[in-house]
């Protein structure tokens, strides 16, 4: 599919350089652009651990890629297209159709019912205690 974005790295005269990043969009709902969140670990000198921070990049999203909220996407570096955008979707890795295509598993759904039942019983054992002493 051919796009008709002047701003589109494969189709258009958009030259990118620099910085790929590798993120899952977050958001997509401006026209033009997503919302790239990126997870990364920052070492705390202090206590010898490691901490998870995020960042948020707009990235310019060509209408032949056209990512969508919760797609894995690949971005890169280019020239200034707005106040906050200076980076372009040029792959997208993982979309909701992969998504799809995956057999759901049944066994999740029971678990999460077990779990909810076990502090109701905690609960009412705690009651009784109360009444009786």
């Amino acid at each position: 599919m051919e796009c008709k974005d002047r701003n589109c790295p494969t189709h258009g005269t958009l030259s990118t350089r620099g910085t790929v990043l590798e993120g899952v969009v977050v958001s997509d709902k401006m026209q033009g652009t997503v919302i790239v969140l990126r997870d990364r670990l920052v070492k705390v000198k202090k206590y010898d651990r490691y901490r998870k921070r995020t960042s948020r990049i707009p990235a310019h999203n060509p209408p032949c890629i056209n990512a969508h909220q919760d797609d894995v996407v690949r971005i890169m570096e280019c020239r200034k297209l707005s106040k906050t955008v200076s980076f372009v979707v040029i792959e997208r890795l993982k979309g909701k159709e992969a998504e799809e295509a995956k057999p759901k598993e049944v066994k999740a759904a029971p678990k999460a019912e077990a779990k909810k039942k076990a502090p109701q019983a905690k609960k009412t054992k705690k009651k009784e205690g109360v009444e009786n002493g």
